[in-house]
């Protein structure tokens, strides 16, 4: 790997697309890469790593804020680590609530499901009509 990546090399080296990669320079996640005298891009082993970091946070769904708080930390490493514990706990909490919230939204629709049996006409499908129905009056089904 040379010293120095244009934003093109840097993007296929990490997956991500070069117009994200410009969003998190202006989110401050990562740092203003230095520029070529055509004013190009140049970035560093460290801007790579950064990128690396970032991707893996977002694979797991962390919000920018709870990325910027954890680069922080990643950039204060003799810091306290219990802040970090916390954040993780809490988005642990969040993923749960997501995850009882999409089985609720699974059972929902397999009762949907279950109102239509057999072909039918669609003007007479029992998913269409309950579909057409307020929320309130599907769950008094």
């Amino acid at each position: 790997m040379t010293n120095r990546l244009k934003i093109g090399e840097l993007a296929s080296m990490t997956g991500c697309r070069v117009v994200t990669i410009r969003y998190y320079e202006q989110e401050g996640l990562l740092q203003k890469p230095a520029r070529s005298e055509g004013n190009y891009r140049l970035y560093t082993h460290e801007h790579l790593e950064r990128l690396h970091f970032i991707r893996h946070c977002r694979s797991m769904e962390m919000t920018l804020e709870d990325i910027r708080r954890l680069l922080k930390f990643r950039d204060t490493p003799d810091e306290d680590c219990s802040e970090v514990d916390a954040l993780l706990d809490q988005h642990i909490r969040e993923v749960a609530d997501r995850i009882k919230q999409l089985k609720s939204l699974e059972r929902q629709l397999r009762d949907l499901r279950g109102q239509c049996r057999s072909a039918r006409a669609t003007k007479d499908c029992r998913i269409l009509l309950s579909l057409y129905s307020e929320p309130d009056e599907q769950s008094q089904r």
